[in-house]
């Protein structure tokens, strides 16, 4: 994957940033291409070698159309919880390196469900408020609004995730008690006709 300057590129767990140069540098005598870029958040510059950009993860920016997948995803109510905190950890850790948005959204979306029913760990609450940060910050972009706008459409959708896992838990909660009541009352019938 090739950029150009001005491109807008997402760099995983720093965020959005702007190719601002592209340059060749001697490193051990060894000449190679670097992408220069500032990361917009917090103006630091950072050199990605241009043979490394896919090892990674830096990518474009997601388009319009992925914004509305990227909503759809965010309030679908399919959230993959782990009780381990330390396998927990991991995959989020992984996730959160990939770079990908969606990934970046599903760690968003558990550790958000995660929050209202435990106290996250110091580690884990960092990892949550980068998660809303990345999402929040890249659909702002994209959709050139403001963060306090995409933050209340992304608060909106996390809700309808939760109170959709709610729905989806509190079904099969009456559906076994459903499955359990009969059962006994059958068997005692059975045995007042014999």
């Amino acid at each position: 994957m090739t950029f150009q300057i001005g491109d807008k590129v997402i760099y995983p767990n720093h965020g959005l940033g702007v190719i601002e140069r592209i340059e060749e540098k001697t490193i051990l005598g060894t000449t190679c291409g670097f992408y220069s870029l500032r990361i917009t958040s917090n103006e630091t510059t950072v050199l990605v070698p241009v043979g490394n950009v896919e090892c990674v993860g830096l990518r474009r920016a997601i388009g319009d159309t992925e914004v509305d997948r990227l909503f759809r995803l965010l309030g679908d109510g399919k959230i993959d919880t782990q009780q381990n905190w330390k396998g927990r950890f991991k995959d989020n850790s992984e996730k959160m390196r990939s770079g990908l948005v969606h990934d970046v959204a599903d760690v968003l979306k558990s550790l958000t469900l995660l929050s209202k029913s435990k106290n996250l760990s110091f580690r884990e609450k960092r990892m949550l408020d980068r998660a809303r940060f990345l999402v929040v910050s890249e659909i702002s972009e994209v959709l050139h609004e403001g963060q306090p706008v995409i933050e209340a459409r992304v608060d909106r959708a996390l809700d309808r995730s939760l109170t959709a896992r709610m729905r989806v838990a509190a079904r099969a909660v009456a559906a076994k008690t459903v499955l359990r009541v009969p059962a006994p009352v059958v068997a005692r019938r059975a045995i007042r006709a014999s």
